[in-house]
């Protein structure tokens, strides 16, 4: 997951652009993949960790964290990078939960 800044963001259209850290390249931002309570709303400039999705119309951040600061967003981007999507998930039973939550 990366982090980068809020290029800018228009409120009444619901859009706008970030620029991952090290990049030049434009990132579309949709609200609708904005992750926060409320209204979703992103500021010029607002540190984000976000990632990122290749559609038909090129790369577009999805999955955005607004952060308070740099450190934040970075920090953020490091732990989500570290967690592995595609790792099986193993079930276990009402019974099993029941004895570790015991022990």
């Amino acid at each position: 997951m990366p982090a980068g800044k809020v290029k800018w963001f228009n409120n009444a259209k619901g859009y706008g652009f970030i620029l991952a850290d090290g990049s030049d390249e434009d990132l579309f931002a949709h609200y609708s993949t904005i992750v926060m309570e409320g209204y979703k709303t992103l500021k010029a400039g607002q540190p984000v960790a976000f990632d990122t999705m290749q559609v038909d119309k090129g790369i577009h951040a999805v999955h955005i964290h607004p952060c308070k600061t740099e450190e934040e967003a970075n920090r953020l981007a490091l732990e989500m990078s570290q967690i592995d999507l595609d790792a099986p998930v193993q079930e276990t039973s009402a019974s099993e939960e029941a004895k570790a939550v015991n022990q």
